[in-house]
């Protein structure tokens, strides 16, 4: 069997390229260009394109199948080949479903804490010995990729991005998915360049429900507004619908305790995300002692409130929070956990929403709780995604008037170094980097 990859250097498409090449399924692929860890990892398993660029040339008829990844436009050229010739051409999450339509499938869909929630189910299944498969937005410990794919394994977990498909399926990613079991772990609105309005948005979920297999399981947050309205209205009689809540629980000497059970994870919205993964662990078979076991040893996913460096009295986290809600719950987190100790909180404005004037405004307050607030954006993020001119006194209204903004990352490090980082913690949130910081380097300097 071939199968072609166009834009195989994406994240997720580089990971499904390697998985099937693992299955001894032929592998080739184009993008115009990749970048580490795709570039290194496709080296590693010879599927690295010898050139950049898209070759149409490489669209052959012997070709069984081609998987379109969201990078590539419309108007490619080995696309166009492809429609040609009369290949069947899959987007992503529709090649996962078809290599999954026999299995058991775990489907983790919300606005945050989907990834986090994923590697938990994962984690907890792989402690037990339940084979599986799986699809996760981040790298694991323990795991060799983020995409695999088996003959064997009858249940398999996917984290439900609601971004669009493809350029040729203007669906929602978890729309095609078909959950046997379905989790919604928050509403809160994003990708304002394709969802324009909150309506729009929240009506993605609305439809997720509606796509339950008959016979399916919906574990929602109850917690969360929204996701409380989606599920209560959805009048569905042939699916379970199983709402949870923040277990109790107590932090002792900076560990968080669930009972007996010590967990190297902490923060309110980690225990919810662990409540939704006890609850889908639970429709396999799991008890809820064989995952406490599990979960006691649960680290956390990667740049998911992730440790990067600590002493007695200064610890250096980053997190991939760029939501506003995820903002607000992770800087919560951490002064819950070190309650004596100063919190400096820098994010980075990355994302084409966070970046939009109309959608900056849902940040307001969002970092009242820290001792120091800094936001950083980038005039070239802006100009990459082709968005007017932000100045900073309306990024700093926006937050509340009470965060110091930076455009230069450089001069925002100057600034953490000339700190005194006695009983201080440093928390540094993003989806990118804030345009090149190396975080293991900082935290050195620090501490």
């Amino acid at each position: 069997m071939r199968v072609h990859f166009i834009s195989i250097g994406g994240s997720a498409m580089h990971n499904l390229a390697i998985s099937l090449c693992q299955k001894g399924i032929t592998v080739t692929g184009s993008d115009d260009e990749i970048f580490d860890p795709a570039r290194s990892r496709l080296a590693r398993y010879g599927l690295l394109p010898k050139e950049e660029g898209w070759h149409p040339e490489r669209i052959t008829p012997d070709l069984d199948a081609v998987v379109l990844g969201m990078h590539a436009r419309i108007d490619n050229p080995e696309l166009l080949r492809a429609q040609e010739l009369g290949l069947k051409i899959y987007s992503y999450p529709e090649y996962l479903y078809e290599q999954s339509k026999d299995k058991l499938r775990i489907v983790v869909g919300g606005s945050h804490g989907k990834t986090t929630t994923t590697a938990m189910i994962l984690h907890v299944l792989a402690h037990c010995g339940i084979e599986t498969d799986y699809m996760v937005g981040a790298q694991l410990k323990g795991f060799e990729v983020m995409v695999r794919l088996s003959e064997t394994a009858r249940v398999m977990v996917i984290e439900g991005d609601e971004y669009l498909t493809s350029p040729i399926d203007r669906r929602p990613k978890f729309h095609l998915y078909h959950p046997n079991v379905a989790i919604i772990t928050g509403i809160e609105w994003d990708h304002i360049n394709v969802f324009p309005t909150f309506d729009i948005y929240r009506e993605q979920f609305a439809k997720f429900i509606d796509l339950i297999e008959p016979n399916g399981t919906l574990i929602y947050c109850d917690e969360d507004t929204e996701v409380r309205r989606v599920a209560t209205e959805n009048r569905r009689t042939d699916i379970r619908k199983l709402p949870y809540r923040c277990p109790e629980h107590r932090v002792d000497n900076g560990v968080t305790y669930i009972g007996n059970t010590a967990l190297k994870i902490f923060g309110h919205h980690n225990l919810l995300n662990l409540t939704a993964a006890r609850l889908a662990c639970r429709q396999v078979g799991v008890t809820d002692k064989q995952f406490d076991e599990a979960i006691s040893t649960f680290e956390g996913a990667s740049k998911r409130l992730e440790l990067v460096k600590s002493v007695d009295t200064c610890a250096v986290y980053k997190d991939f929070a760029h939501a506003p809600s995820k903002l607000r719950a992770t800087i919560h987190a951490m002064l819950e956990q070190y309650p004596d100790r100063r919190l400096v909180a820098c994010m980075e404005l990355h994302t084409f929403s966070s970046l939009t004037q109309e959608f900056l405004q849902q940040y307001r307050g969002t970092m009242d709780e820290a001792d120091v607030r800094y936001v950083y954006y980038s005039q070239h993020a802006l100009q990459l995604k082709k968005l007017p001119d932000l100045h900073p006194d309306e990024v700093r209204e926006a937050f509340g008037g009470n965060v110091e903004v930076f455009t230069d990352s450089k001069v925002m490090v100057d600034r953490i170094l000339a700190m005194q980082w006695q009983k201080a913690n440093l928390l540094m949130m993003s989806s990118g980097n804030f345009d090149g910081i190396d975080f293991n380097q900082l935290a050195n300097e620090i501490i």
